[in-house]
This record gives C-alpha cells, sequence and structure tokens, in this order.
C-alpha cells in the first residue's frame, strides 16, 4: 500500500511539473507564396532532400517542428524529417550526427500536408541551448517547385540534394527557406517569446549571409545575456517587401498579424515595426500614416485580450531613397509622432532617434548604409537598432495600456455606434455584422439596393443628439465603402430626407468620411440616415465642430435612443419633439418637458431630466 502511495505521489508532482512547462517558439519565420524568381533550384523538390539550418533562441530539451503548405495550390508530400544540431549557422551543411533525431506525425515518419494546410510534428527530446544551430532535413515525395509556401529572406544557405539521401557534401546551395515555419520548445511557464512584425529592415536585408546578425538577432544575443531576460525567444516575423495596408509582398501585415503574431506559442510581447513600404507609395502620406495607425490600433486592441504586451517601434529615416518626398517624411513624422506619444502602447523602441543623422534627422548616418540605397541597413546599422533597445521593456509587470484614445479638439462631440439607432422597428433592412475591426465589434451593412428615396422606416437610422453651443457641426462616419457601387446614403439633420444624398464615400477599408456639415443651435436636434446602396458598410457617428475628421475607433459613445416627451409628476403626456424653431411644450403642466434617455437595446430608461419649467 505504502508502495502504490508512492508511485501516486511521484505522478502527482510529476504532473505538476508538466503543467508548470508550455511551448513556446523559439525559432519562426513568417511564410508567403514563394515568387518565381525565388522558387527551389531547378533539381525541384519533389523526390529530393532538402537540409535548412535555424539558429534558435532559447533552448529547450524537448522540441517541436511546424511545417506549412498555406501558399501552395497543390499537396506536398513528405516522407521523413530529421532534426540535428548543426555545426554552423548556415555555411556549411555539417551536422552533430550523434545528435539527430527523427520526428514523426500522429506517430507516423511521414505527413501529406493538403494545398494551403499545415502539418506539427509530435514532441521529441532534442537537446538545444540558446543560439545553436539547428539542421532540419526533409525527404519529399511529390512537390510543386512552382507554387511552393516559403521564405524567400533567409539570409540563411539551404542544401538540395537529388532522392532520399543526408549526404549533403556536393548539394546545390540557395539561399531560401521552404515549408518550415516554426520551431517550438517546452519551457518553463515564465518563459516567453516576442514576435515582431516588419518588413525588409527586420527580415535582414543588409545583413551577412550565414551570420545572423540582424537586428532581431542583436536583440536575442542581448536578452539571453540578461539574467532577468534569459528566457525571452525572438520571433522573427519580416517580410521583405511587405506593407501593412497591401499592395506589397506577400499577405499584408493587416492580414497576417493574427497568424504571425497573435498565433505564435507562448507569445507575451510583440513589437509593431512596418510601415516604410507603405508610407515610400503613398499618394498621401498622413492619410496613409492614419490608416496605419487603424491598424496597430486594432493589433494592440487583440494583444491586449489576450494579456499581450505591444511596443511601437518608429519608423527609420529614408531620405536619399527614392521613397523620399515631402509628403511621405510628413507621413513618417506623423506615425512616429503617435507611437511616441500614443497611451495606447506598453512601450516604445525609438529606431529613428538611433540611426538618424543628427544633422539631417530625415536621413540615416552614412555609416549604417547598405549599398548606399538610404533605406536599408548595414550590419553595423542593425548592431545599432538591436543594440538601443531598453531590456527592462521585457521584465514589465505593469497593467496593460489603455485600449483607445480620445483625440484632442473632440472633447464636446457627439459619438454614435451605428448599430444603437437600428432599433425594433426602424433600421431594420440593415445588416448586423460583428467584427472585432468595427468600434463595438458591429456595425450595419446595407443589404437592399434603393436607389430611390425610401420611404419605410426600415431603411432608415435615426437618432437625436444634443449639442451646447450655436455653431456649424460636421457629421463624419466611420464607413467601409469597397467600391463606387456602394458608397452612399441618404443624410438629413432636422428634416425629412429628400433625393439628394452623399456620394463618394468609398474607401476599401475603415475611414472617417464626412457625410454633411450645417448650422444648429445649441439644444436637440435629429439625424437620419438611410441606405441607398447594398454593400456600403457603417459603424460610427461623430457630430462636432471640429472641421478636422476623426482618425481609429473615435470616442465612447453614449446612449443615443432618447425619447422627448413633455410630462406632469404623475405622467407622460405626450411625446415632444425639437426644431430648429425652438420646443414644442404643452400647456399648464408645472414640471415642464424633459428628456428621457432610454438604452438602445431593451429600452430601460436610463435619466430623466426636465429641460425648462
Amino acid at each position: 500500500m505504502k508502495k502504490k502511495a508512492l508511485i501516486l505521489a511521484c505522478l502527482l508532482t510529476a504532473g505538476v511539473a508538466w503543467a508548470d512547462n508550455h511551448w513556446v517558439g523559439t525559432w519562426g519565420t513568417a511564410p508567403q507564396l514563394v515568387e518565381n524568381n525565388n522558387n527551389p533550384p531547378s533539381l525541384g523538390l519533389g523526390n529530393n532532400s532538402l537540409r535548412q539550418i535555424v539558429q534558435v533562441s532559447i533552448g529547450g530539451e524537448k522540441v517541436r517542428l511546424k511545417l506549412t503548405n498555406e501558399f501552395s495550390t497543390g499537396a506536398t508530400e513528405i516522407k521523413a524529417v530529421e532534426l540535428a544540431l548543426a555545426k554552423t549557422a548556415g555555411s556549411s551543411p555539417e551536422i552533430e550526427e550523434a545528435s539527430t533525431v527523427t520526428l514523426t506525425f500522429n506517430g507516423k515518419a511521414g505527413v501529406t500536408m493538403a494545398a494551403k494546410g499545415k502539418a506539427v510534428s509530435d514532441p521529441v527530446d532534442f537537446k538545444i541551448g540558446p543560439r545553436e544551430n539547428v539542421a532540419i532535413t526533409i525527404h519529399y515525395g511529390s512537390a510543386s517547385s512552382t507554387s511552393v509556401s516559403g521564405h524567400p529572406g533567409s539570409r540563411t544557405t539551404s542544401y538540395l540534394k537529388s532522392g532520399n539521401t543526408t549526404n549533403f557534401s556536393d548539394a546545390t546551395k540557395t539561399d531560401h527557406w521552404y515549408n518550415i515555419l516554426a520551431l517550438e520548445v517546452e519551457v518553463p511557464e515564465d518563459a516567453g517569446a516576442v514576435a515582431i512584425l516588419g518588413n525588409s529592415i527586420t527580415d535582414g536585408r543588409g545583413s551577412t549571409t550565414n551570420q545572423q546578425n540582424r537586428w532581431a538577432d542583436v536583440l536575442s544575443r542581448r536578452l539571453l545575456a540578461n539574467e532577468p531576460t534569459k528566457q525571452v525567444g525572438v520571433l522573427n516575423m519580416g517580410i521583405g517587401g511587405n506593407c501593412v495596408l497591401g499592395g506589397g509582398l506577400g499577405p499584408s501585415a493587416s492580414s497576417r498579424y493574427q497568424r504571425d503574431l497573435l498565433g505564435q506559442e507562448g507569445v507575451k510581447w510583440i513589437i509593431l515595426f512596418e510601415a516604410v513600404n507603405d508610407l515610400g507609395g503613398a499618394q498621401n502620406g498622413v492619410q496613409t500614416a492614419n490608416r496605419i495607425k487603424e491598424v496597430f490600433k486594432q493589433i494592440i486592441r487583440e494583444a491586449h485580450q489576450k494579456g499581450i504586451y505591444v511596443f511601437g517601434a518608429t519608423i527609420t529615416p529614408f531620405k536619399g531613397n527614392n521613397y523620399y518626398s515631402a509628403d511621405h517624411e510628413k507621413g513618417r513624422s506623423v506615425l512616429n509622432e503617435w507611437i511616441r506619444t500614443t497611451k495606447m502602447l506598453d512601450g516604445v523602441i525609438d529606431f529613428d532617434e538611433a540611426v538618424r543623422n543628427p544633422d539631417d534627422p530625415e536621413a540615416m548616418q552614412q555609416a549604417y548604409l547598405f549599398e548606399n540605397d538610404w533605406l536599408h541597413l548595414n550590419a553595423k546599422g542593425y548592431e545599432t537598432m538591436g543594440g538601443c533597445i531598453d531590456l527592462n521593456l521585457f521584465t514589465k509587470t505593469d497593467p496593460l495600456a489603455d485600449n483607445d484614445e480620445e483625440e484632442p479638439g473632440y472633447e464636446d462631440a457627439v459619438w454614435i455606434e451605428a448599430e444603437d439607432m437600428r432599433t425594433k422597428s426602424v433600421g431594420t433592412a440593415f445588416k448586423l455584422v460583428e467584427n472585432t475591426a468595427a468600434s463595438g465589434g458591429k456595425y450595419l451593412e446595407t443589404v437592399t439596393q434603393t436607389a430611390n428615396l425610401p420611404a419605410d422606416s426600415v431603411y432608415m437610422l435615426t437618432t437625436s443628439f444634443m449639442v451646447k453651443a450655436d455653431n456649424i457641426y460636421h457629421v463624419y462616419a466611420r464607413v467601409m465603402c469597397p467600391t463606387w457601387d456602394d458608397d452612399s446614403y441618404f443624410v438629413s439633420v432636422d428634416g425629412p430626407l429628400t433625393s439628394n444624398f452623399v456620394n463618394g464615400l468609398q474607401t476599401a477599408s475603415w475611414d472617417w468620411k464626412e457625410l454633411i456639415n450645417v448650422k444648429l443651435q445649441s439644444g436637440v436636434h435629429k439625424l437620419t440616415i438611410a441606405g441607398r446602396e447594398d454593400g456600403a458598410c457603417i459603424d460610427k457617428i461623430c457630430i462636432t465642430a471640429n472641421a478636422t475628421p476623426p482618425t481609429g475607433m473615435g470616442g465612447t459613445a453614449t446612449p443615443t435612443a432618447i425619447s422627448y416627451f413633455s410630462s406632469n409628476r404623475h405622467a407622460v403626456a405626450s411625446v415632444e419633439t425639437y426644431s430648429l424653431s425652438g420646443i414644442r411644450r404643452l400647456a399648464s403642466h408645472d414640471s415642464g418637458p424633459y428628456i428621457e434617455i432610454q438604452s438602445a437595446e431593451d429600452w430601460t430608461i436610463l435619466s430623466r431630466k426636465v429641460i425648462m419649467k
């Protein structure tokens, strides 16, 4: 009996130890559809063997490998995979033979990844130390070499050999990675990883092939050498030529952040350092910067929901490159100022300050230039970038930062959620859509095209609002109208809708557009919006005297279902309305008219206030 109890106690103790461990990414890369000029050599992947080398960040004794076929149009058959410690960081294919382990996938030696699929190996005992080099050898069955998921900017040499072999002495060399996605280690609960969103400057354009000296590598070595941060892994999610908003190489940052940042194992910190390709190709630098801010804000909100800290890195100078113009520089300035001052970020990394020329702050220091392109940095520049980061950011225990921010000049603005204007009988023709990119997580989509002025209230959104002073007021809406065929609304303030409509609101992503401006007296007014073209989406309303449209998700909305009644102390006598001509009152009741504010969701009375006696 004592022997059984002792065994049970040991098992329970072991179970506690296991529960205290978790998976953390020690190496990873951001995949994309490999461009034609970066596809595998003519030998091809099919029925051949490929050895790829990666340098991990933190160490561990149990690992698992993730593979990807996400961008491939056909299946990829993998017959076997081995891991081994590599003798170099990529300059040769040599390995420590005795360290070799064979991976399995659900207990089998191989795995076939369907088109757009992924695969995760079973965990295996494999001891690796911090910043150790690991060789990943894949033996392919049938596989395409023209529709390949991979990472072109490996800055590391891979080795391709004909047939099923482990001898790569005379292999064909290629400086790209194919199909490998992440290497993860099982480590104590206090260990975690930082995932970095970036473009070619993070991917390492200008660093030295097979020397692993990108700025992210420099940061990793510093973290490991610092006792409080020695368990922090670094995951480089940079893609050369990538854009935040779209149009660059690989999937845009706005579409890939959930996979490359939030989807990584054990992530506790995120660094946002991307925008230069967007700004360099912008038609309007400030507008582009503001749109990038919106993407960053959304990433921050979602990361904070998962308890992840988010740090912003300022965009480095590019004067002298063909990206540069006064307009593009203004966009960079606007974005960098927001990064330095917003209360939403949990910390700031000022790369701009670290590498700019003090005598010409719009340009980089010449000593850091790679091939004099005035955009990318050389190894010395990356050493400076990785060395300027405050390691105390990765020991923070402060509460997470704010999830939103109020804009200056909007203190008296009226903020209205569009979905709050839709009631049990009004606006029901609008489709209610739930989406985390919308304020309050919801927005309304016009689903019925009605080029003619609608008469039925089901096509209308209506609310009353109050302004404090006589002034010209702008009615802005946060809209997403993807094409010119779905970008208009009928709009009215204090009057019936007319055949005039607001057009030209086209925007492929959420943006604030002015619907109307009107001179109003202090008091209560009525806003009516009706859908005109199907596919137009509206998220939020801002009514303000500020002539500049807001950005972001705006301020906090207040209850918008406002009913106006005239009543005595005993009962509601009649519903009253307000107009520019004044207030219509009932006679004889000594309490006077009051405003009754109801909940837009369940019509409960929130407050009443007498406004005239």
